[in-house]
């Protein structure tokens, strides 16, 4: 009998030794989780060497970051890594040809930050950071480990210099300035992020503006710095958001477009005279904080008076006449003549100079009615006497209207003669203002 052959029971120990072995070896892989390729765990810093950094992350044996991978740590961050530092790490390979697990520091963090960018994506949120470089297109701005492309034409128009400069004048002064962005493409597989700051200084805008309108009372007086010119008037910006200021509410003077008085950058007082809350749209003025010049020209007028004139222009219901420097006023045609007139060319020609009667100030329209048949009425008598005395004493003048013994016969007060059926006076207040807008 073979004594080196073992019996039949001892070979079935063998057997379920072995088995149990394996088993053992199953339970034990199946705890320790093994990693798979491309995976971001989390792992604890277990050992740091000038070569290598190995990482615990739940294995049998501890995951190395080294190579290429390790130089690609930036030398501050490198420095403040510590044994214990709990830090994210990317599975290049599950096992190298030592038996190593192969890690990246750097690749999990762009993998995060490639989170971070797509979920800035879906949810059209700004992002702030700080201008790193430039190229001739545009603006290099980093998201966490990754560098976005902010274009020239997503650059905002505050930002963008004269077309003076160059490209390195342009974007070199800008480097190191703080900016806020919207991700506007974010494209892993190829590595591609473009940053727009004009869509997210629009949504910062919109913001203000809401919070504005709410604040905002019809009335009240802001300081605003001028945005834009456009034809119809000049965007004001205050507290955020742009305002309108309409080209009939930028000067008392008549003004063709807002860049007679105003450029870009011109700090203003505003007046709120409208918000509409609805369409998000605040209307403001310029003029209505101001005095009228307007009214302080026509101070030392009263109705009544009589004043010299000069015939500016004819129109087909009067002649308009200037008096004093800057000031004109209109002669009615029913107030040319005592005779019925048909055209005032009839009358008076441009040029003329003439002496008129004040027969109506309307400081609110802005106009003055002037009569030439009304010059020597009997029923201005009274006054042409005191205003001749007045003038001969040097006391100031008489107010007409507290002189309860003779009030003034207004144009619309008086008769019309049995041959003179025309129109009353208040009707040359009542003309079209393309007409009239010079009275």
């Amino acid at each position: 009998m073979n004594q080196d052959r073992p019996y039949f029971g001892q070979e079935g120990e063998e057997e379920d030794k072995e088995k149990e072995s394996m088993q053992s070896l199953l339970e034990e892989g199946l705890s320790l989780d093994l990693p798979s390729q491309g995976e971001i765990r989390k792992g604890s810093i277990a050992t740091i060497r000038d070569n290598e950094i190995l990482v615990s992350i739940g294995t049998k044996s501890e995951g190395v970051i080294s190579g290429r991978e390790l130089e690609q740590i930036p030398d501050d961050e490198r420095k403040a890594l510590q044994v214990g530092q709990e830090i994210p790490v990317f599975v290049i390979a599950p096992e190298d040809q030592n038996g190593n697990v192969v890690l990246s520091y750097v690749r999990a963090r762009e993998e995060q930050d490639w989170d971070d960018v797509e979920a800035l994506l879906e949810t059209n949120n700004e992002f702030s950071s700080k201008i790193i470089g430039y190229n001739k297109g545009g603006l290099i701005v980093p998201i966490g480990s990754l560098r976005g492309f902010v274009p020239a034409s997503q650059i905002s128009l505050h930002r963008r210099p004269g077309s003076s400069e160059n490209t390195e004048q342009r974007y070199g002064k800008m480097v190191g300035e703080d900016i806020n962005v919207r991700v506007i493409e974010a494209d892993r597989d190829r590595r591609r992020l473009i940053l727009s700051e004009r869509l997210a200084l629009q949504e910062t805008r919109e913001s203000f503006k809401d919070r504005l309108l709410d604040e905002l009372q019809e009335g009240e007086a802001r300081t605003g710095r001028v945005t834009s010119l456009a034809d119809f008037g000049a965007f004001v910006n205050i507290d955020g958001a742009d305002g309108l200021v309409h080209l009939s509410e930028i000067s008392w003077d008549r003004i063709q477009h807002p860049n007679e008085v105003l450029k870009v950058g011109d700090e203003v007082k505003v007046k709120i005279i409208s918000v509409d809350r609805d369409r998000k749209r605040i209307g403001l003025s310029i003029r209505q904080l101001q005095s009228d010049p307007w009214t302080e020209r026509i101070g030392d007028l009263k109705e009544g008076m009589l004043v010299e004139g000069t015939i500016t222009h004819l129109t087909k219901f009067g002649a308009f006449a200037r008096i004093g420097e800057d000031i004109e006023g209109l002669i009615h045609i029913s107030e040319l003549s005592e005779q019925r007139v048909a055209h005032p060319k009839e009358v008076v020609r441009e040029g003329d100079v003439l002496t008129l009667r004040i027969i109506k100030i309307d400081a609110e329209r802005r106009r003055i009615g002037l009569s030439l048949r009304k010059v020597d009425s009997p029923a201005y008598a009274d006054l042409d006497w005191k205003m001749a005395l007045s003038e001969e004493v040097g006391e100031a003048s008489v107010d007409v209207k507290s002189e309860p013994d003779q009030p003034l016969a207004a144009p619309s007060d008086e008769a019309p003669s049995p041959d003179q059926p025309q129109t009353g006076q208040d009707e040359d207040f009542n003309q079209p203002a393309e007409q009239n807008d010079s009275a």
